[in-house]
């Protein structure tokens, strides 16, 4: 048995070419490079034989290969992909059988058919594509549909030494020789098979490929397929040639290769599996992967279930390389390459990730580039429901609990992603992994299973498009009756994954007559809220309902679903002496609002002694929806505050993280106003017995829950100038600045801002006078660090008024531009930062306009972060009276104070409707707590 596939699959000379013209408009779309280089289709490969004989020493490679390919369409050329860089030196055409012919017959030498009649085809030119990667082979006469073809190139390139792309090669010292090692691999995702050799380099062009290798005799040589023969090679000694076994049908990008002497360690995998894996090392570094082969068996056992097939290869290769660059592991199919500190971690995510692409990405492979948005957010989602089957973790770190709420923030934003490409993208995966997980609840897990393996079934050794998930889900949900017939799961997940928002649910209970209204919007939190469009925004929402006389949390099947309207209305709900949870474990990407009286009913019952009967990520959502809608203006403050009280019992720390959060948003937005140093009293009183519980110092055997509270309660006093942290602080100060060590990490990190915030001028000062005296020998990441905390953490106006003065009025040589636009950066961190940076703007106007007129990001950032801040009425006329004064002289920023005006109107309205119900809760709450140990 050569290997096992989920379905028996008999290679014959054609491939099957269904599904050839489809395409992925958004991935063409994201990738307009390189589409524009995408290939006709009017020839197709149907095999790869490729020759390759890499020099690590001398930095280059050699090769040929022989690609059969049928003619699909009439025409005069043959076009392949070859970068730049790559050389071709001789090439040539045969015809092995001509149009209308069959193979029926024809016998077989080898992996080859032997050909009684080939025949060589005149060529009449070749061509360069400038600035592109394509490699244009002319004929002197057209070719005809049906023809079988030989293409047969010979060709050489540059290994790369700098990037682990392409194929590449590094060296390190061997420990036992101490002598300098050569490697060579290769990592061909997603376009830089081109890079290696002429070839049909798109993912839908998936056939079987022959690869041999020559290697030095003291070298190994690995590829996809286990090793068939090793022969001398026919001009050079110490040299032989690999050749390995045909590959099943794949992508260029599957393609894997690497060379070298490391050592490796080999297992057979339990019987039933009948794999070969090796673990490939240098070796001073073999004890560290020595666990690796139970993690790879660990996994492998998950995803053959998930998949519903073996492991698609006889054997797996996975190499931890010394001196690896690639951001990212080499998931090459059966050969798998990565950092040796990610071989090494303790976990198993990184290595469980790698074996998912194995199946999806290699046996199935997106239609465009492997970073096709849904092949990457499927991959994280499988890799991360492997590792909870593993691990079993403790719910209250189920999936990506604090990614998500990093999700609801950036979606909130009148203006996400702040035009950052980088964060766009992982927040958009990281968004479509929760749409994978509601579906999961949603359809149930059997269900969605088993649709992952009806979509593997279907497309293997094929590609897929993201709409072939969510039909295989669709498909499986209509034979297992999960989904209304009016349903489907593409609808559900398009109307998630296709707009750059989400929706707030408010549920509006009418106790009379036990039923209740939802109503579905845009979820905002930035003011104001007028995004355009927003009306338009409706999403198909799962209503997972909990009733407090039937508490099952385990359930996720829909009590209804709201069909991208705007409203709906739900029956046979309890009486106004029970609540009801919508959208409990977070099963839906939405935040959810109730009426008051039914978060009165969730109050009470979280503050009895029944409050663990609602899971951990059920407080947690309820905890984040109120401060979060209270924050975005859509609950009244009072009883966002009020969902606090149960902390006083309350020892889970991602509970407490939600907490933590809020305490510093709101904090930031209430800074300035009377209201906050009662808001800060608050914080220590709930955070002081809490910590004084927990202790200062761990207990042997204590969990990571409790370590992680202790950490953050201890911060966020310090943070609040709790006394007795703040001495402890100071005291670690003093001998930071009495010892010989001039450098920041000899202080504790957490104690340096506390001082600079809570401590004495005179500290504030010898802070000062290490960044102006700081060693040119030291590192600059402890400078930038001590000066941010200095500008950032100030809470008097002399200290700051100081700092400007030396950095821009005496323009002190000891700090650049760059240091100037970090000082402005974090003043914005607290009310006496901005506002001290406004007086001083006001006060210098004329020769801070003149220093940075011709610097226009240093004023930039300075009017942005001296006037557009103000939270109140107060800073809103010292705002509005500059710019009356100094109408005309904004220059470029003109457009920045004209904007902050807008928001500061709008936070000004905020606070004169929330800070009175604030105070008056505050008030109260202080009131009756003790406050004389804060």
């Amino acid at each position: 048995m050569m290997w096992r596939f989920c379905t028996l699959l008999i290679f014959g000379f054609q491939i099957s070419v269904n599904g050839h013209m489809k395409r992925s408009i958004e991935l063409i779309a994201a990738h307009e490079m390189v589409s524009q280089e995408k290939l006709s289709g009017d020839t197709i490969p149907t095999s790869y034989h490729l020759f390759l004989q890499p020099f690590p020493a001398d930095g280059y490679f050699e090769g040929t290969v022989r690609i059969n390919v049928m003619v699909n369409n009439k025409s005069d050329v043959i076009i392949l992909h070859a970068d730049q860089d790559l050389q071709i030196h001789n090439y040539n055409i045969t015809q092995l059988l001509p149009p209308g012919k069959k193979m029926e017959g024809t016998k077989m030498v080898g992996n080859e058919p032997e050909l009684y009649h080939p025949t060589p085809l005149k060529l009449k030119s070749s061509k360069r594509v400038k600035n592109g990667s394509l490699f244009i082979m002319e004929h002197a006469s057209p070719l005809e549909p049906g023809a079988k073809l030989q293409l047969y190139l010979q060709f050489s390139g540059k290994l790369f030494n700098e990037t682990s792309e392409g194929m590449f090669r590094s060296s390190y010292v061997d420990s036992d020789t101490k002598t300098k090692k050569w490697f060579v691999s290769t990592h061909m995702r997603p376009a830089m098979a081109r890079n290696v050799f002429p070839c049909y380099d798109e993912p839908m062009y998936k056939v079987p490929m022959v690869v041999s290798v020559a290697r030095l005799k003291t070298m190994t040589a690995v590829s996809n397929m286990p090793r068939e023969s090793t022969k001398p090679h026919e001009t050079m000694d110490d040299w032989v040639w690999d050749i390995f076994r045909k590959s099943p049908p794949m992508s260029t990008f599957s393609l894997g290769i690497a060379i070298s002497e490391l050592r490796h360690l080999s297992y057979r995998l339990s019987s039933d599996k009948n794999i070969h894996l090796r673990v490939w090392t240098r070796s001073d570094f073999i004890t560290e992967v020595k666990n690796v082969s139970e993690k790879v068996e660990a996994s492998l056992d998950v995803l053959e279930k998930f998949w519903g097939c073996a492991f698609p290869l006889p054997k797996l290769d996975i190499l931890a390389l010394p001196n690896y660059k690639s951001k990212r592991s080499a998931d090459s199919w059966g050969v798998i390459l990565l950092n040796e500190s990610d071989l090494s971690e303790q976990g198993s995510w990184i290595i469980t990730n790698e074996l998912v692409y194995q199946w999806l990405g290699s046996l199935t492979s997106p239609l465009w580039w492997s970073h096709a948005h849904m092949n990457h957010v499927l991959a994280n989602y499988v890799t991360t429901y492997v590792i909870k089957k593993l691990n079993k973790p403790d719910p209250s770190r189920d999936w990506y609990i604090s990614t998500l709420y990093s999700v609801y923030y950036e979606f909130s934003k009148r203006y996400p992603y702040s035009n950052n490409t980088h964060i766009e993208h992982y927040t958009q995966s990281d968004k479509n992994e929760f749409v994978l997980r509601m579906l999961n609840y949603t359809l149930g897990e059997k269900t969605f299973v088993h649709g992952m393996q009806r979509f593997m079934s279907d497309r293997k050794f094929d590609t897929f498009t993201e709409d072939d998930i969510w039909t295989s889900l669709n498909e499986q949900a209509r034979v297992d009756k999960k989904l209304p017939q009016a349903i489907t799961v593409n609808e559900i997940a398009a109307s998630w994954i296709s707009v750059q928002r989400l929706p707030l649910v408010t549920v509006t209970r009418n106790y009379q007559d036990m039923t209740a209204y939802l109503r579905q919007k845009v979820y905002l939190r930035d003011r104001p809220h007028d995004i355009p469009d927003q009306e338009k925004l409706l999403w198909w929402i799962p209503v997972v309902l909990v009733k407090q006389d039937k508490m099952n949390f385990d359930d996720g099947t829909p009590y209804t679903w709201m069909k991208k309207e705007r409203e709906i209305r739900i029956d046979n709900l309890p009486g106004d002496d029970s609540f009801i949870i919508v959208n409990p474990e977070e099963i839906g990407p939405f935040v959810v609002n109730y009426d008051h009286h039914n978060w009165a009913l969730l109050l009470e019952y979280l503050c009895s002694e029944n409050r663990e009967n609602i899971p951990v990520l059920t407080r947690t959502k309820l905890l984040h929806d109120a401060w979060n809608l209270a924050y975005a203006g859509d609950l009244n403050f009072a009883t966002a505050l009020n969902m606090t009280l149960f902390l006083k019992n309350e020892r889970e720390f991602v509970v407490w993280e939600r907490f933590f959060t809020m305490i510093d948003h709101v904090g930031r937005l209430i800074d300035g106003s009377p209201v906050h140093t009662k808001f800060r009293t608050y914080v220590k009183i709930l955070l002081t017995s809490l910590y004084e519980e927990l202790g200062k110092e761990p207990e042997k055997g204590e969990s990571d829950n409790i370590a992680n509270l202790r950490r953050a309660t201890k911060r966020w006093l310090l943070s609040a100038g709790y006394e007795p942290l703040v001495r402890e602080a100071q005291e670690s100060f003093k001998q930071w600045i009495e010892s010989s060590d001039e450098k920041t990490p000899g202080l504790h990190q957490s104690y340096l801002c506390p001082v600079f915030k809570w401590g004495t001028l005179k500290e504030w000062n010898l802070g000062l006078e290490r960044v102006l005296q700081f060693p040119a020998t030291g590192k600059s990441e402890d400078r930038f660090y001590l000066l941010k905390n200095l500008a950032g953490c100030s809470v008097d106006s002399q200290k700051i008024e100081k700092m400007l003065n030396i950095t821009v009025l005496e323009q002190n040589g000891n700090f650049t531009d760059e240091d100037i636009s970090l000082i402005f950066d974090m003043l914005t961190a607290g009310a006496d930062g901005y506002k001290s940076l406004f007086s001083f703007l006001r006060n210098n106007w004329d020769i801070v306009k003149v220093r940075f007129e011709k610097k226009p990001n240093l004023w930039n950032t300075l009017i942005d972060s001296a006037t557009t801040l103000f939270k109140t009425q107060d800073g809103l006329d010292l705002v509005s009276e500059l710019y009356v004064e100094k109408q005309g002289e904004f220059g470029t920023a003109e457009s920045l104070i004209k904007k902050g005006l807008i928001k500061i109107k709008e936070e000004t309205k905020w606070s004169n409707e929330n800070l009175p119900v604030m105070e008056k809760w505050l008030d109260q709450y202080i009131k009756t707590n003790d406050v004389r140990s804060v």
